[in-house]
């Protein structure tokens, strides 16, 4: 999950192949200097910890306990180093990531702790489809949470002096966790960057957010789906979900929409969409008078959604608007919405054909970030500025036609 730091062990590609998380997809500026102590001698740094994690009030004993044996993991920091990119359009990720076997078990696990799932709802306003979603994208319902070892993938990434700021206090977290009963440092294991348990999250979120929901006095999110159903219920909740209203909508368009309004940062409400021809596949519109943005992943031909403000939490817990599309749609799969209707979307560009196009945008006075060849937010807020200039539909689609024009 994702907030400031945390990261997620995305397995949404295939059942068995993790996505690069926030943390590691979106890379910050390198300090100057780190704001925390990192480096050097190992057995240094870690006593170091260990006064750290004494001085807030943690046992002595348990900081022995939880950093003895502790290693740095060359693999952890190569995992770091080299973080994949995601190039996938919407309709490849979707399709793979919502399938008939992820949708059977979700559907199934929501029947199976329907108690859980309520008490959820009516504790912290998650209905069960937008945790389960979530669920099953982390880890395949548990199936795929990671073989590091939690203690060494925290110690490695602390003591590396890369991003020590991030995951210090997450190592401390750690050893909070042993002095708590509730990790045994030899061991837990999890995802590359620390993260645990079958929503993935890191130890300072799990104690801040953990919740018992098997009444066996201890949080255990690698094994216990009710502690998970809660947590992450949580979670979602502290991120600002809006109990009884909706995330996304899939939509039909008519010919002349204003795709110069279209994109998340559009300002209208949902009620001047409908205004406009844009009308729900389900017929509902009752939240007409909320904000509501009209997203268009892959151009005005391919599906089209409205957004509505708990799509946000979404982008919390990962910046991909891929992803987070893909995930906020699994959700209304799983609250009985049919299959999005495909369209036929214009062919999009290759690798290098974006970064050409992206260069282009660059030279004109666009911000696209870094020259990636990855559709990012602000490659598609630059589209869709130049679209509306040579008088195209600004729907905000990477296509040969706009590059030809520029």
């Amino acid at each position: 999950m994702q907030r400031s730091l945390t990261a997620s062990l995305f397995c949404a590609l295939t059942a068995l192949t993790p996505l690069p998380s926030l943390a590691q997809t979106a890379e910050p500026a390198q300090p100057a200097a780190p704001a925390v102590a990192c480096g050097g001698d190992l057995t240094a740094f870690l006593d170091g910890v260990k006064a750290e994690a004494v001085a807030q009030g943690i046992p002595a004993a348990a900081a022995d306990e939880a950093l003895a044996g502790a290693r740095i993991d060359k693999k952890v920091l190569s995992m770091d180093r080299g973080q994949g990119v995601f190039r996938q359009t919407f309709l490849e990720f979707s399709k793979r990531v919502v399938s008939q076997a992820r949708l059977d078990i979700g559907r199934r696990k929501m029947k199976d702790h329907a108690a859980t799932f309520a008490k959820a709802e009516a504790d912290y306003g998650v209905p069960a489809p937008v945790i389960t979603a979530f669920w099953a994208l982390e880890t395949d319902f548990g199936a795929v949470q990671g073989d590091f070892n939690t203690r060494n993938a925290l110690v490695s990434l602390a003591h590396d002096c890369r991003r020590p700021e991030l995951f210090r206090p997450q190592l401390i977290s750690l050893i909070k966790m042993v002095a708590d009963g509730d990790l045994d440092p030899e061991t837990n294991t999890g995802a590359w960057a620390g993260e645990i348990g079958m929503v993935q999250m890191l130890p300072k979120d799990i104690i801040a957010y953990g919740t018992d929901g098997d009444g066996d006095g201890h949080v255990n999110l690698k094994k216990s789906d009710d502690d998970v159903i809660l947590t992450a219920a949580r979670f979602i909740q502290s991120l600002g979900f809006r109990k009884g209203e909706p995330w996304i909508q899939e939509v039909t368009l008519p010919d002349n929409v204003p795709f110069e309004k279209s994109g998340l940062g559009g300002n209208l409400k949902a009620q001047d969409w409908f205004a406009l021809g844009v009308t729900p596949r389900d017929g509902n519109t009752n939240f007409g008078q909320l904000d509501a943005a009209l997203v268009l992943p892959q151009g005005r031909f391919g599906p089209a959604f409205l957004t509505y403000p708990n799509f946000a939490i979404y982008l919390e817990w990962n910046k991909s608007f891929i992803y987070t599309t893909s995930a906020a749609y699994f959700a209304t799969r799983l609250a009985g919405a049919p299959p999005y209707v495909k369209g036929n979307p214009e062919p999009g560009l290759d690798t290098d054909s974006m970064k050409a196009l992206q260069t282009k945008l660059q030279a004109l006075g666009h911000d696209v970030g870094k020259i990636d060849g990855i559709l990012g937010g602000g490659t598609r807020i630059a589209i869709q500025k130049e679209q509306q200039r040579l008088g195209m539909p600004a729907d905000g689609w990477a296509t040969p036609a706009l590059l030809n024009a520029l």
